[in-house]
């Protein structure tokens, strides 16, 4: 085809505004509108669904030959990695090949933007596979993150994609709810700061980011996958909206995907008021919105308020959704012919038309040096061939030749022999996998260690039992988006890709002197029914699944050659038996337990994988019984998405009941150094450092429920229900000991003078219902204007003989307000390594518009009156209660207010040592390091 390569739109000099209107005015309708979908090489092929509905979507799509379709022009590419396993090279060439002819075949040579999923790494096969996102929550790490992020992303755009659908920002609300371990947490200052550092992470790579899922998703009633969200618009506005307006504004997001979900009837797809009058009227955001896949149509199949694709498309483009993803369902000929016929306003057309254009302009694909070639290869791609030659494989006859390339390089990668580290590119670098360890180190949390057994004992005397059915399960390690588990399980014997130590390995490489046994003790851990099906009604038994590939529980040989879980069905005694022998016979127990993920009630956790209740999955709460039982001390490990109620196994000193576990350590599916860094953890290497992101429950009821409570929310007289968790939000152990003390807030003086200088109540211990202690008698508080910043601060010294990093976390108390307020919320936090002896000071830069809210009249004010700032140990261990008085007018905060509480830590140094540790030398004032809004150094 003859391009039409004339005329400003190539001007690589003008602004990308100015290209991007003079290329519209040179396009047709068909051309405009194909801009605004994708389309899903091999989602039509046999196996399970990766998205909601996939193959019911596939049956019911208008058929399309997709040479006819791209010879308009092309959006988006969806998933040229993800869909099937590929070698990295291959992939990478088929890619350029694709992309070669998707511009060949448009009238404007322009290519297809191309994503990917990246939620804990690049979703692809052979690349570093990263701890989800509930595990960089437990990190309370932002910079740590945002690193992994961009290492992540400059991989990606090392092979050609340009968009990233991560990450996610819904605040936990149900942690019953299958997604929560693609959470950051249940806390939306934890959420936004963490959330936020990933975006900068990889847009500072390229990578267009995508903040999922707007807004509300998590809030779904009994924590159900896509059930109508229940929150009132004081919820949304106070914890679930501003992780997203924080990403947007100051972490530079390009693109927003919008939820599934209803809430208050209206679909987030449909939702004018969400995705244009909030997200970009008010917050002013130019990026692209972007369908979850299949969402627009689902107006009409699932939410039933379109009766037909073209009344879908006339509303989700009206509400602001520029991009129809993963294919083109609605926003092809629907949209045409509703736009033909006057129903729809070909301005909304041109409107999302610029959006995606001038992100295509910012990407260099309008410019006339665009190449298909990425920058990992060299010369030429090399070309891609089938069993019959090139173009021959998967999908090339009904997908036709614009898409060959990518079918044949996935039948290449499922030939035996296949490796993702032939052809020269590596996604898995020891650069990558060290991040990874690190992120997975610092996320562990170390719970309980009530009994001295931690860390374990390394000598050749000591008798180690490892039991329990994830012991030696690599799929323990890995969340729902993780390659293995999201698309691996479909090919039996494929090769995992990358290296996933198990714990028992890791444990065994840790202390090889120990004389370590195992033994699994019950069947691996399968979805459980509910419902109808529960209660075993005729009809109602799903087909049988598995998670397949290497990880499968019913089709490949276990490690050790252990049974698989159809023959343990009738051998549970025995295992238990086998299991509870070893453990008598032992020094110390590890008991691993916990989630094997997966996708749409094929996992315990993950998308689709909602559960009724927070016990643990399966028989492992019995196998716990019985291995407290033996008398053994016991450690318990949990490798989760999501926190399960250990109270029938972790009993606070006090409270009645049998044996308890000498000590608890969770990890959140921490990806493929997970094993080494838990077994890290349990060794003594690793000083854990990891602090709850979501609170851990005593019982398995009485949810929903999170620590942002207002009082008539936490233990009270009204009601027999105790919703006083386990281990409280923020939580996490160590093995030294800290000091914290000099507590204390300065404010600026009212017009002349030093400033007014307050110290806080409290000796350095604190109270489990979260109220402060020691605070003697009320002192007046200082006063501060509702528009001038207070410095808080904090002296914290490492008391014990190992290093270790404290976790030092502000919260704050709003004693009387207009609606009811959670009784403490998070508003800040610092990562304070500290070695033996050592002594930090931490500063936090607090101003008024971190206390703002929502009143009763839908404005976010701040308000003069009594506030508490709480320097704690966790949301209900307050250390140091310091007390303000704002002063002066109430003020409206808008988009543009103070959103984090920057914190600094100055290192004070050793006893009698300078900042260097250098023995006699007076630490310097002023030798603060730059840090993080999370206070971690740099």
């Amino acid at each position: 085809m003859h391009h039409e390569t004339e005329g400003p739109w190539q001007d690589t000099s003008l602004p990308p505004g100015a290209r991007v209107g003079d290329l519209l005015t040179r396009m047709t309708l068909e051309e405009k509108v194909a801009q605004l979908f994708s389309i899903w090489p091999g989602s039509d092929s046999e196996g399970e669904d990766v998205a909601p509905m996939q193959h019911e979507m596939a049956a019911t799509a208008e058929p399309a030959d997709l040479d006819t379709l791209i010879r308009h022009g092309l959006g988006q590419l969806t998933r040229a990695f993800g869909t099937a396993p590929v070698e990295p090279a291959a992939g990478a060439a088929a890619l350029a090949r694709t992309q070669a002819r998707i511009a060949a075949a448009n009238r404007f040579g322009i290519p297809a933007l191309a994503h990917e999923e990246c939620l804990t790494g690049f979703a692809t096969w052979g690349a570093t596979v990263f701890p989800t996102p509930l595990a960089w929550g437990a990190s309370f790490d932002p910079a740590l993150v945002g690193r992994a992020a961009e290492l992540i992303g400059s991989t990606m755009r090392s092979v050609g994609v340009h968009q990233g659908l991560s990450p996610v920002l819904d605040v936990v609300r149900d942690p019953r709810w299958g997604r929560t371990e693609e959470s950051i947490g249940e806390d939306p200052y934890l959420v936004a700061t963490v959330g936020t550092a990933y975006v900068r992470g990889l847009e500072s790579s390229g990578i267009v980011a995508t903040l999922k899922h707007f807004a509300g998703y998590s809030a779904s009633r009994a924590g159900r996958n896509h059930a109508p969200v229940s929150a009132g618009p004081r919820e949304l506005a106070d914890v679930l909206l501003p992780p997203f307006e924080l990403a947007v504004r100051d972490g530079g997001a390009r693109s927003v995907m919008h939820a599934y979900t209803e809430t208050d009837g209206v679909p987030a797809a449909a939702d004018h008021r969400l995705l244009t009058s909030l997200l970009r009227d008010a917050w002013g955001f130019g990026g692209t919105v972007v369908a979850d896949y299949f969402g627009i149509a689902f107006l009409q199949t699932a939410h039933h308020v379109a009766g037909s694709p073209r009344d879908a498309a006339a509303l989700a483009l009206t509400a602001g959704v520029d991009v129809e993803l993963p294919a083109v369902h609605c926003y092809g000929t629907p949209l045409l012919d509703a736009v033909r016929s006057g129903d729809v306003p070909e301005e909304l057309v041109d409107r999302a038309v610029t959006r995606v254009l001038r992100q295509k302009c910012e990407l260099g694909l309008l410019d006339p040096d665009w190449s298909p070639v990425p920058p990992a290869l060299t010369g030429p791609p090399p070309a891609v061939t089938g069993e019959n030659g090139p173009g021959d494989g998967e999908g090339s006859g009904a997908a036709g030749p614009a898409v060959a390339p990518l079918a044949a390089a996935r039948e290449a990668a499922l030939r035996p022999g296949a490796d993702p580290s032939s052809g020269g590119l590596d996604f898995d670098t020891a650069e990558l996998r060290a991040v990874s360890r690190q992120l997975a180190e610092e996320s562990v949390v170390l719970l309980a260690d009530d009994g001295g057994v931690l860390p374990l004992a390394a000598g050749p005397d000591a008798r180690i039992a490892v039991v329990g059915p994830l012991a030696d399960d690599p799929a323990a390690m890995l969340g729902c988006y993780t390659f293995p588990a999201h698309v691996g399980f479909e090919h039996p014997g494929l090769p995992v890709g990358v290296r996933v130590p198990t714990l028992l390995e890791a444990v065994r490489a840790e202390l090889p002197g120990a004389r370590i046994t195992h033994a699994p003790g019950c069947a691996r851990p399968d979805p459980e029914p509910s419902g109808p099906e529960a209660a075993g009604l005729p009809g109602t038994a799903p087909e049988a699944s598995s998670l397949g590939g290497v990880l499968s529980q019913s089709r490949q040989p276990l490690p050790d050659g252990l049974p698989s879980a159809a023959e343990l069905l009738g051998e549970g005694d025995a295992l238990l038996a086998e299991a509870t022998a070893l453990a008598a016979g032992s020094d110390v127990c590890v008991a691993v337990v916990g989630d094997r993920s997966g996708l749409f009630g094929r996992g315990t956790s993950g998308e689709g994988c909602d559960v009724a209740d927070l016990r643990l999955p399966g028989e492992q709460g019995a196998l716990l019984d019985a291995l407290l039982a033996t008398g053994t001390p016991v450690v318990l490990v949990v490798l989760s998405g999501r926190p399960y109620a250990l109270g029938r196994y972790v009993r606070p000193a006090g409270r009645a009941g049998g044996p308890r576990a000498a000590a608890v350590v969770q990890a959140f599916f921490p990806g493929e150094e997970g094993g080494p860094a838990v077994a890290g953890v349990l060794s003594g290497r690793v000083s854990p450092s990891g602090r709850l992101p979501v609170s851990v429950p005593y019982g398995p009821g009485g949810q929903p429920w999170t620590y942002l409570a207002p009082p008539l929310g936490l233990r009270n007289e009204a009601s027999s229900s105790d919703p006083t968790p386990l281990f409280p939000f923020g939580h996490g152990l160590s093995y030294t000991s800290f000091e914290w003390s000099d507590g204390g807030v300065t404010v600026p003086p009212p017009a002349s003078g030093d400033g007014a200088t307050a110290g806080a109540g409290g000796n350095g211990s604190g109270s489990p219902g979260g109220a402060p202690t020691g605070a003697g008698p009320a002192e007046a508080p200082l006063v501060l204007g509702t528009d001038d910043e207070a410095t808080v601060r904090l002296t914290v010294r490492n008391t014990g003989d190992r290093p270790g990093t404290e976790v030092v976390q502000l919260y704050l108390h709003d004693p009387v307000a207009r609606t009811t307020r959670p009784v403490n919320r998070l508003i800040g936090y610092a990562r304070v390594p500290l070695g033996p002896g050592e002594a930090a000071e931490v500063r936090f830069g607090f101003h008024p518009d971190l206390a703002s809210y929502t009143d009763p009249d839908g404005r976010r004010v701040v308000e003069p009156g009594d506030l508490e700032l709480r320097l704690a140990a966790s949301s209900a261990d307050i250390r140091h209660p310091v007390r303000l008085r704002l002063r002066g007018p109430e003020r409206t905060a808008g988009h543009c207010r103070r959103m984090v509480c920057p914190a600094m830590v100055h290192r004070l140094g050793a006893p009698g040592a300078g900042p260097d540790g250098t023995p006699g030398a007076p630490a310097p004032e002023g030798t603060g390091l730059p840090v993080t809004p999370s206070g971690r150094a740099v």
